[in-house]
């Protein structure tokens, strides 16, 4: 669990690299840098979810904390929502952008639009998943 809670607090930083990538025309790096993130980012969260299941839940966890309950509860369900969306919405343009490149049909001014977007819900998913990592274990 550390070493995910880790990488979702550098994933800002990581997608921000790959960002910078496409705003040099640098293409090509944008789209494999995405792809290794997205493809490390995906495991990253399987082998966390069998962690968590495996060592007993969210509800065992939460024992330990001086945390409400209730607030976490609604603190994770909020941040699970913005998570699964910001990575559906990332799997989508990473397809449907790879497709359109590859097509020459690419809209750029909307790709960067949905782009904006995902990188701002990932952020915000990184930074409320490092929050639940302080309120079960530091707070």
């Amino acid at each position: 669990m550390d070493l995910a809670t880790v990488y979702f607090a550098i994933l800002p930083f990581l997608l921000a690299i790959s960002i910078f990538f496409a705003i040099k025309k640098h293409y090509k790096k944008h789209f494999i840098s995405q792809a290794v993130i997205l493809g490390v980012t995906l495991f990253i969260v399987v082998i966390f979810e069998i962690g968590i299941r495996i060592s007993g839940g969210f509800i065992e966890y939460s024992k330990y904390s001086n945390i409400s309950y209730d607030f976490m509860l609604f603190f994770l369900i909020i941040h699970i929502l913005i998570a699964i969306a910001a990575v559906a919405g990332w799997l989508f343009l990473f397809i449907s952008s790879y497709k359109q490149y590859k097509n020459n049909t690419l809209n750029v001014t909307s790709h960067k639009k949905i782009g904006k977007a995902i990188f701002t819900a990932l952020s915000i998913s990184s930074i409320m998943g490092v929050c639940i990592y302080f309120f079960l274990f530091v707070f």
